[in-house]
């Protein structure tokens, strides 16, 4: 067996894979607390995931009816960009700060002037830098609360400090690090001149990681976590990666031409390419896949939240809601959500807020409020959407994860505004699989047994015809139209162009 953890925003999702069915099972899942505080901080405990670890995993165990000591590797998947900082004991020094933090976004203006601005962070790294990357974090800590920062003897990222927890070993791979902001994702090493920006006297180059390949486990689980979990001696732990890295994987996008779309807390899009991307757009993120290509990918920060805090200001359920914004006609009679509610990464909105725009009096019904809510989000991922396929990359099909995706109203939404098929895996927790799936190709590659990442997930990845929807050209004709409403009142509002 080979089990795969996805740690999360709001939780811990762990799967059990039966590589002789090809199937998933058991399941388990354990939410998470989050630290809400003024300015835009989101933080939490690395002990929550922990603790989140433990319960997910009894609870898969139990759903799968197998006997623990048949795992034979373990791959972890984790929520990008968070700074988990440890001092020389190994503990953890202050709560980590998340991808969804928006209060260092001064530091980061800060710190791409000191890098030369765009081109200047392009030529450096390969990227622009964004608020919510763990550099900016740095330079806050330093600022902030300058005795935590002079005791960290480690940096790691949320994947990294579960992969240091099973093992013990401090590790990081090429996909999560590519999202540090000092990385150089095409040549695959660590920036220490960019952290010297923070602390000239070498300290966080020293509390640097050493890097391992996609393939190469991160160590062994050591033996306090294996009897506590149950395990057998020596179980693998893969290198990992970042959550939306480890979807690619758990949905089969590791060849060029398929397009991962996540409708989670927050939106992702990506899709894989075999060489370093060359190109100038500063909002796409060309980052290093977790299996050891590229993955280029843009990110919204503003997705399942936003339509949620209008559901539940409604007191809708979810079908009631749907309902509702199922009987407005698209465009929502001419009311657009730009959907801002915690900043924005894509459009590059920091500081922005949610804002309806739009509203008559013959408009304002809580059925265009509900489809507005559903538009406003999907029309910023259509907006991601363009800036990929600006730079080359192509889109013969749109597989679709995330708690959204099992909505038929979303799924034909995204559908028509992308103009693409959308079909769903049928295991919609891909980055939970796809860390199961990279735990066997870490056990096949220390076996030595030759089975490459391409046949494990043509082995292990299904796709769920039933789900599958094609674009309606009527509605990919008013989508367009609702849609280059929505692009206008952006730019009005927010000179974004």
């Amino acid at each position: 067996m080979y089990m795969g953890v996805d740690c999360g925003t709001q939780g811990t999702k762990v799967v059990i894979l039966d590589p002789e069915q090809g199937t998933i099972r058991g399941e388990g899942y354990a939410a998470h607390q989050m630290i809400n505080g003024p300015g835009g901080r989101r933080e939490q405990e690395p002990e929550w995931w922990v603790d989140g670890l433990r319960e997910a995993y009894r609870k898969a165990i139990d759903a799968a009816g197998v006997d623990s000591r048949s795992i034979r590797a373990i791959g972890v998947s984790g929520q990008q960009h968070g700074l988990v900082a440890l001092d020389n004991n190994g503990e953890v020094i202050r709560p980590a700060k998340l991808w969804c933090d928006t209060e260092t976004a001064p530091q980061n203006a800060d710190l791409l002037r000191l890098m030369g601005g765009h081109a200047g962070s392009m030529d450096t790294l390969g990227l622009v830098v964004a608020t919510g990357y763990t550099l900016s974090k740095l330079l806050w800590l330093k600022q902030n609360e300058p005795d935590s920062f002079a005791a960290i003897a480690h940096i790691l990222l949320p994947h990294d400090y579960l992969n240091y927890w099973l093992t013990g070993n401090i590790v990081a791979e090429y996909g999560d690090s590519s999202g540090t902001g000092y990385f150089d994702i095409r040549e695959r090493r660590w920036v220490p001149e960019v952290l010297a920006l923070i602390d000239p006297d070498g300290g966080l180059e020293r509390a640097l990681p050493p890097l391992i390949e996609a393939q190469e486990p991160a160590g062994t689980v050591r033996q306090a976590v294996a009897s506590e979990l149950g395990l057998s001696g020596g179980v693998l732990v893969s290198s990992g990666g970042g959550d939306n890295m480890m979807g690619a994987i758990g949905t089969g996008n590791i060849d060029d031409g398929v397009i991962t779309m996540s409708l989670g807390t927050s939106g992702a899009i990506y899709g894989f390419s075999g060489s370093a991307p060359h190109h100038h757009e500063a909002l796409v993120a060309p980052f290093c896949s977790s299996s050891n290509g590229w993955l280029p990918l843009i990110c919204t920060m503003n997705l399942t939240g936003v339509v949620n805090a209008v559901r539940e200001s409604f007191g809708f359920d979810i079908a009631a809601f749907e309902q509702h914004a199922a009987r407005a006609p698209i465009g929502a009679e001419g009311i657009t959500m730009l959907p801002f509610f915690n900043g924005e990464r894509v459009p590059a909105l920091p500081d922005a807020s949610g804002t309806l725009l739009g509203l008559t009096v013959q408009n304002y019904t809580p059925a265009n409020l509900c489809r507005a809510a559903y538009e406003g989000p999907t029309f910023g991922l259509r907006y991601g959407l363009d800036l990929l396929r600006g730079i080359g990359m192509k889109s013969r099909d749109i597989r679709l994860i995330g708690g959204g995706a099992k909505s038929l109203f979303w799924r034909q939404l995204v559908c028509d505004i992308m103009d693409t098929p959308v079909v769903c895996p049928e295991v919609v927790e891909a980055a939970a699989l796809g860390g199961a799936i990279q735990a066997a190709w870490c056990d096949s590659h220390a076996r030595g047994d030759g089975a490459s990442l391409a046949e494990l997930c043509k082995r292990f990845v299904a796709l769920d015809e039933s789900s599958a929807v094609t674009p309606d050209a009527e509605s990919v004709a008013a989508y367009q139209h609702a849609y280059s409403t929505y692009r206008s009142r952006l730019s009005a509002l927010h000179d974004v162009a």
